[in-house]
């Protein structure tokens, strides 16, 4: 690849490559601060190619390619090569990750203690724990959550938060300009706009943390926060996981520790502010 960034996120190295500039240069403003991968070594590359030959020049589209890749996965256009390095960041997880149990969740740390947040699109999972990483919390990751397999403890994997729609406003009245990517209209999820952790997020990656509660939010509707048996927490983490039935035992055993070790609960919420009340209180009673 004639364009390329590597970077460290937490324990994991990608290498990105890009036949264009403009989506390497829009990923290194979006990462500006994250370090170097460990000794120069990546986990997982990426690879931004254009679907056809003259597709680089003449209506140029982004195939995502990589050490692992989804053969019938539609290219993008290249105004959109930023979300498709996010994208193939996220490929390369989902597919590639065997360290670590992985939950599509967003988490944040509060004294070494976490809170994990998982949900279906919409539920505000991202909204929550990006405000909460503004609030006095430190946010460890946005879009997955890493259990070690080995002690249960999770680490810190603090991407770009993606932010979608209405959330994009939200954040915008609490952040600085300065960490956002740039508006990314017509995408098959609408209006997505990144945003950057801030320092301390940045600064803690490496700090691992005890899981301490499990929430499932819902965004919409009277506020609400009712227990979840462990049965069925089990059962949605499991859904939640991309790699759990690859992991096997081991899979097994981290999952069960951690639904054994946090209390959980589902919250609905009709505003962000509602939201973060819930999670306070939710939160103060785990302790």
């Amino acid at each position: 690849m004639r364009h390329q960034l590597s970077l460290r996120i937490g324990p994991i190295g990608f290498r990105v490559g890009s036949a264009w500039a403009a989506p390497i240069d829009a990923l290194a403003a979006l990462y500006a601060g994250y370090p170097e991968p460990e000794a120069g070594i990546c986990d997982f590359t990426v690879r931004l190619e254009p679907e056809k030959p003259w597709r680089r020049w003449l209506r140029p589209s982004v195939a995502i390619r990589g050490d692992y890749v989804l053969p019938d996965a539609a290219p993008l256009p290249l105004a959109m090569g930023l979300l498709a390095a996010e994208m193939g960041m996220n490929l390369q997880m989902a597919l590639g990750q065997k360290r670590y149990l992985l939950l599509h969740a967003s988490s944040a740390e509060k004294d070494g203690r976490a809170i994990i947040m998982t949900g279906e699109s919409g539920a505000g999972k991202s909204t929550l724990s990006a405000l909460l990483g503004e609030r006095g919390w430190r946010l460890m990751g946005d879009e997955f959550a890493l259990l070690d397999l080995a002690d249960g403890r999770l680490h810190a994997f603090p991407r770009a938060i993606s932010l979608k729609n209405g959330a994009i406003r939200v954040m915008e009245d609490e952040v600085a300009p300065d960490r956002f990517g740039p508006r990314l209209e017509g995408t098959p999820k609408g209006a997505i706009r990144h945003l950057r952790p801030n320092a301390s997020a940045i600064a803690g990656m490496n700090e691992s943390a005890k899981p301490a509660l499990i929430l499932f939010p819902r965004f919409g509707g009277q506020a609400d926060a009712r227990p979840v048996g462990q049965a069925e927490v089990f059962m949605r983490l499991t859904q939640a996981s991309t790699n759990y039935v690859t992991l096997g035992a081991a899979g097994f055993e981290a999952l069960t520790g951690l639904v054994k070790a946090c209390p959980a609960a589902a919250i609905d919420y009709p505003d962000t502010e509602t939201g973060l009340d819930l999670v306070d209180e939710l939160w103060r009673a785990a302790a």
